[in-house]
This record gives structure tokens, C-alpha cells and sequence, in this order.
């Protein structure tokens, strides 16, 4: 569809913190420090990892618990390094049909919630059945990149 696609996620390790008590802003800014750390070495291997995208936070609607989550590598998906914060944890995604919204400029928490809400529209109206408990924000860029920027929504299809 014009206004979203639908994509199927293999199985895959992430590695996450969940942030509570929190805005969302500031949970996405403590998550990414803590996530960060672990990739620059801060993990059993003391192993440096790249970088990788998207970033995604997890976000239940009145929830105040963030999970947010960096995509691990491929070369360390059999067996990525454990971190050594007990704040941070290796999880398994187990694989899934998405729907996906995505938009362009600097994403605000209150601008994911509204394409969130936008999707969520457009998959009722279409008689989609999706999890409308949960969605996930995700993050392409660099805070230094000023343009071209690449943000998406995500529900899971039921």
C-alpha cells in the first residue's frame, strides 16, 4: 500500500534495556547510552561492536516502561557477546509479519504517536488485525544527519 508496507522479520537477536519511570525522550537517551556502552565494549569479550539500525523502543500505550533495543550484527548473531550491565540483556525476536509507516524529519515522541495512530487508522479501515497494545518506534539515523532522515512505526500483524 501507498501509505505503508507490510514486511516479514526473520528470527534475530537484538540486544535491549528497558528504561522505567521515564518520558520517553529521556528513556530513549539513557537506553541508547546504556546500549551504546555495551557495543564500545562493555560486555563479556570486552569486544568492540558496530553500530547498527534501526534503534527501536518499545512503547504500550500509557505505559511508563521503554525497552529500547539495538539490532545485532549478523557476525554475532549465533553468539553475541553478553553485557556485562545487568541493565542490558540479549533477546530473541522471534520472527514476524510488520506493518511499517514511514516518515522523514527529527521524530519527536509525540510524532511517532501520531503516525502510530495513523497506521493503527489505515489498518482498521482496512480490516488489517494487528497487536494495537504495543508498537515499536524505529530510528535510522544519526543525530548529526540534518537531512533525508529516515523514521518508522511498527505493528506486529496478529
Amino acid at each position: 500500500a501507498k501509505d505503508y508496507e507490510l514486511r516479514q522479520y526473520e528470527t534475530a537477536k537484538w540486544v535491549s534495556t528497558v528504561i522505567r519511570g521515564e518520558t520517553q525522550k529521556e528513556a530513549m537517551r539513557q537506553g541508547f547510552w546504556k546500549l551504546f556502552h555495551y557495543i564500545q565494549g562493555k560486555n563479556d569479550k570486552e569486544m568492540k561492536i558496530d553500530m547498527t539500525v534501526p534503534v527501536t523502543c518499545l512503547i504500550k500505550p500509557g505505559g511508563t516502561d521503554f525497552k529500547v533495543s539495538f539490532f545485532v550484527p549478523f557476525e554475532h548473531q549465533d553468539s553475541p557477546p553478553q553485557p556485562t550491565d545487568s541493565d542490558v540483556f540479549i533477546e530473541e525476536r522471534k520472527a514476524a509479519a510488520i506493518f511499517v509507516r514511514s516518515f522523514g524529519g527529527f521524530a519527536s515522541p509525540d510524532k511517532y504517536a501520531e503516525e502510530a495512530q495513523v497506521l493503527a487508522r489505515i489498518l482498521r479501515s482496512r480490516g488489517q488485525p494487528f497487536h494495537e497494545d504495543f508498537f515499536y518506534t524505529a530510528g535510522y539515523d544519526s543525530p548529526f544527519k540534518l537531512f533525508n532522515r529516515h523514521n518508522e512505526v511498527w505493528y506486529f500483524k496478529k
